[in-house]
């Protein structure tokens, strides 16, 4: 069994965790780490748990010490320096007539290596810009490429629910979407209701998806013939996470009409061999294929492991 503390080096970000040994370490203290980038100060967000071995493939690193004055002291400093580098480099780009997007500015914990993020379609020739800004800074300089949803995650903002967008407050990883999540949990196939402020699927389609595959297993699909207890009919639609199978059956002048029935209540007669397009999917099918298709292409570099 391992004891082990959840720590974050910046907001939005993941959580790593580290070995807290005999330290007493409350949430939202401020604490120094051994990394493989040096040392970094970071802050408590998760508080100590037992886990078992298995779960863990490397050892894990310890926390060195909780954060002093003078350490609290450097990062309030190096916060300073970052804005002061952003404005530089964005004066450099535009000299330099790059195509590109500064987003963020990162330095190291002792001032070692400066980060620079940044936005672009396409790659980018930054060597140039990179010698300028060694002579300026003195210091490492490295430029990393963000995609669209780390380029949001930084920015921060809500969503369409109102909170606080799930990659700036607890998301540590991107984790694939795709439009059948949102077909299959009968949402919308309008890309503008489904895509999130990144312009990509939103990451919560993927949340309760579990759940909907588990059930749809055992419901019948839309165009099905099942048996009723007032006779055959055809499924005309699914609430899925309450198993309620709305079908259109004939009444005795041939009329058409409609009833709910407990999917437990029903035998499939014969399931649907193809997936229906409604409407609303015919009408955006172009600009679903195209979201589909950048998120297949979408190569978001998430933040780098450091250790």
């Amino acid at each position: 069994m391992r004891v082990i503390i959840g720590v974050r080096f910046r907001k939005p970000g993941k959580v790593y965790f580290f070995d807290p040994g005999y330290l007493h370490i409350n949430i939202k203290t401020k604490v120094i780490v051994e990394t493989a980038l040096g040392e970094e100060i970071g802050e408590v967000v998760a508080k100590k748990k037992i886990l078992p071995d298995m779960q863990f493939n490397t050892p894990l690193r310890k926390i060195v010490r909780i954060a002093n004055y003078k350490d609290i002291k450097r990062q309030e400093e190096n916060k300073k320096k970052e804005q002061e580098a952003l404005k530089i480099c964005e004066e450099k780009i535009k000299k330099l007539k790059l195509d590109m997007h500064l987003v963020d500015v990162e330095y190291s914990f002792d001032n070692t290596k400066l980060l620079f993020y940044f936005t672009a379609d396409g790659r980018i020739d930054f060597r140039e810009l990179v010698k300028e800004l060694a002579v300026i800074f003195k210091t490492r300089i490295e430029l990393r490429q963000l995609g669209v949803r780390d380029e949001v995650r930084r920015i921060g903002g809500n969503g369409v629910c109102g909170r606080e967008l799930c990659c700036c407050s607890f998301l540590n990883n991107f984790d694939a979407v795709s439009i059948k999540m949102a077909k299959e949990q009968n949402m919308s196939l309008n890309p503008s209701k489904i895509s999130g402020n990144c312009g990509r699927l939103m990451c919560c389609l993927k949340y309760e998806q579990d759940v909907y595959e588990d059930k749809l297993k055992h419901l019948p699909k839309i165009g099905a013939i099942v048996k009723t207890e007032d006779g055959e009919g055809i499924v005309d639609s699914i609430e899925t996470l309450k198993e309620i199978v709305k079908v259109k059956l004939k009444d005795d002048n041939n009329e058409n009409y409609f009833k709910k029935y407990n999917a437990s209540d029903l035998k499939i007669i014969k399931n649907a061999s193809t997936e229906i397009i409604d409407e609303e999917e015919k009408e955006n099918m172009v600009e679903l294929q195209k979201l589909e298709e950048l998120e297949k292409q979408d190569t978001a570099s998430e933040e780098d492991d450091i250790f």
